[in-house]
């Protein structure tokens, strides 16, 4: 059963406590990324043999499978997934950013250059569940940047197979190229490339322990989006919310894995009560109830503060992945916001909301992460470069206060290089 901590009447750091998954996967993922590194296709097809249970004839997902896996996909089920690419396009689009001019003085111009990454890598987890949202989510923003080759890693089942929602997402989302691997070696084969998969310059997507030990270890050989940790989501509530709705909202992470984490913040002890009872009736009732159950009496609690304004500072200690406001006035409290990954306004936005059709993005920092990090965007695809041009009489203005600051380093070829251009003509 879930616990009901009183703010005022516990350590705060039994409230403020965050999920630490134990497992060391340190060196055993060192080990996959070196041998991948050395044996490049031949390790990924004995690591699927070994992990995924399927001998493959080819890592690459061929046309001909795209066109059966659409082939498999309920009607219903495309018609949404366009419907789900059009609102995370219409809300993607708006985060594209143009460079700038700096041409304000006589002989001076600077501006920046907004370029998209050459080739973008994306992790989408197999296992306990499938994610055709993830697709969306990460190749769209992808793809708006202006990414010319974005490729997907996946895991195949024991058949050899992709499931067939994850390829009509992809399809979907305009994926170029969609591979057969899962795990730290999937993650390694983008990082440095192999015969078959390309090198990325940038690796985004969820993933279990083993892969986020490894976007860790090939940070720097290439980028990453960020290193995610178990799903999260805290939830704001005051005597207005239905009790059943925030268990159901609450149970909507913890379904992921036994390591999610399912809070709520309330002024209310009534609700935190009623919630209580409300999770204990709907936890039996969920396919992954075993899951549900583990996360919410290992994980979960509910905290009662002494005010709305106490319950939502305590929601910015913890930075959640997913904020709930379920509150009668959630638009007051909204600037109060500091720290979240993404926050779900008032009584008729549940999380799930976000998860799949809204177009907000679902990848978000986790981990208290949120203090510094952003959501998946745009701007992930992108980087900057900037430029500036001097004309003669320009870098006479300014030659003497460079090599003046330059001396002031001891880096006098940083100097001269400054003055030696005084009264030549460029």
């Amino acid at each position: 059963m879930i616990r009901i901590l009183k703010y005022s009447e516990v350590d705060h750091s039994e409230i403020f406590a965050r999920v630490t998954p134990t497992v060391n996967v340190e060196e055993v993922v060192a080990e996959i990324i070196q041998t991948v590194r050395e044996n490049g296709d031949q390790a990924l097809l004995s690591y699927c043999e070994r992990f995924d249970h399927a001998k493959l004839d080819s890592l690459a997902v061929s046309e001909a499978e795209i066109q059966e896996a659409l082939s498999l996909v309920e009607p219903r089920f495309l018609a949404v997934l366009e419907r789900a690419a059009a609102n995370i396009r219409k809300f993607h689009e708006k985060q594209v950013r143009s460079g700038f001019i700096i041409n304000d003085e006589p002989g001076v111009l600077m501006g920046q250059k907004i370029i998209p990454v050459d080739r973008a890598g994306l992790y989408v987890p197999g296992g306990t569940a499938t994610y055709p949202s993830t697709v969306l989510m990460d190749a769209i923003p992808a793809k708006i940047a202006g990414v010319p080759e974005v490729v997907i890693v996946t895991p195949p089942n024991s058949e050899g197979k992709i499931n067939p929602v994850i390829l009509a997402a992809a399809k979907v989302a305009g994926v170029d190229k969609i591979f057969k691997v899962g795990g730290a070696q999937a993650i390694a084969a983008l990082a440095y490339g192999t015969e078959t998969i390309p090198k990325v310059d940038k690796i985004v997507g969820p993933g279990n322990a083993f892969v986020a030990e490894a976007k860790k270890q090939v940070f720097g050989q290439v980028s990453i989006d960020m290193i995610a940790g178990p799903s999260e989501i805290l939830i704001v509530a005051d005597e207005s919310a239905t009790p059943s709705h925030v268990a159901a909202d609450l149970l909507s992470q913890a379904e992921h894995d036994k390591l999610a984490s399912a809070v709520l913040v309330t002024d209310s002890m009534a609700l935190a009560e009623a919630v209580q009872a409300e999770l204990e009736r709907q936890i039996p009732t969920l396919p992954r109830s075993e899951i549900a159950r583990a996360s919410i009496d290992q994980n979960g609690k509910i905290i009662v503060a002494d005010s709305l304004s106490a319950a939502i500072e305590i929601s910015n200690e913890l930075a959640p992945e997913h904020l709930e406001l379920c509150v009668a006035n959630p638009f007051d409290s909204l600037d109060a916001i500091r720290h979240a990954g993404s926050v779900f306004l008032g009584h008729n936005c549940p999380e799930a909301l976000g998860d799949y059709m809204a177009g907000a993005n679902h990848t978000l920092p986790t981990s208290g992460t949120a203090k510094f990090s952003s959501p998946l965007s745009v701007d992930d695809f992108v980087k900057k470069t900037q430029y500036t041009y001097f004309t003669a009489d320009a870098l006479a203005a300014l030659a003497e206060d460079v090599a003046y600051f330059a001396e002031q380093e001891g880096l006098s070829a940083h100097a001269r290089s400054a003055t030696i251009r005084l009264g030549e003509k460029q």
